[in-house]
């Protein structure tokens, strides 16, 4: 607008103002609301660990391997492991209802540990990336601590927090008793 047509334009008054405001500013209102809804749930994570008797390379050779867990874990019925770098593996639970697929991200035999994320799996978890390690303690001792970090689908995150929890306690529990004699 040029200065000599400002005589010329004609103030709204107030409310009509303010209605086209508002009526300006829904769309934004609409996303803003959106957005809170649908917000993503906050990552949890999660961390066990057991003292287990031996040393981290005797408990490594036996845990370590990607598909061992199928020799150690007492829920997991059967481990498959496609060969490929990096490998995945697939668990089927012992009462087959449950199938999980992950990928190994790192594995260090050096370290004793190995990191995957889920591929597919039945809990309601998204963005799943766990490590599994064994440390020493003293000489005759060594800690296994398996972590995970993951996004709990909204509303489920008891769920996801009690399901994990079982997951790595059962697991560490086993590896401690294997090698308790």
């Amino acid at each position: 607008m040029r200065f000599a047509d400002m005589h010329r334009f004609k103030a709204a008054p107030p409310f009509e103002a303010f209605t086209k405001l508002t009526w300006a500013a829904k769309p934004f209102s609409i996303v803003i609301l959106l957005a809170i809804c649908v917000a993503p749930v906050s990552a949890a994570s999660l961390s066990r660990s057991v003292e287990v008797r031996g040393t981290p390379a005797e408990i490594w050779s036996v845990i370590g391997p990607f598909c061992a867990i199928g020799k150690w874990h007492p829920a997991i019925g059967t481990c498959a492991e496609d060969g490929k770098e990096p490998a995945t593996r697939t668990l089927v639970t012992k009462d087959g209802k449950a199938t999980f697929v992950e990928l190994q991200t790192i594995s260090s035999q050096q370290e004793h540990l190995y990191g995957y994320t889920f591929v597919s799996s039945p809990l309601p978890v998204t963005n799943y990336r766990s490590v599994l390690k064994v440390t020493a303690e003293d000489a005759d001792h060594s800690m296994v601590t398996w972590s995970g970090e993951y996004k709990p689908y909204s509303g489920k995150e008891k769920d996801a927090d009690a399901a994990l929890s079982g997951i790595y306690e059962a697991g560490l529990e086993a590896i401690k008793a294997k090698f308790a004699n």
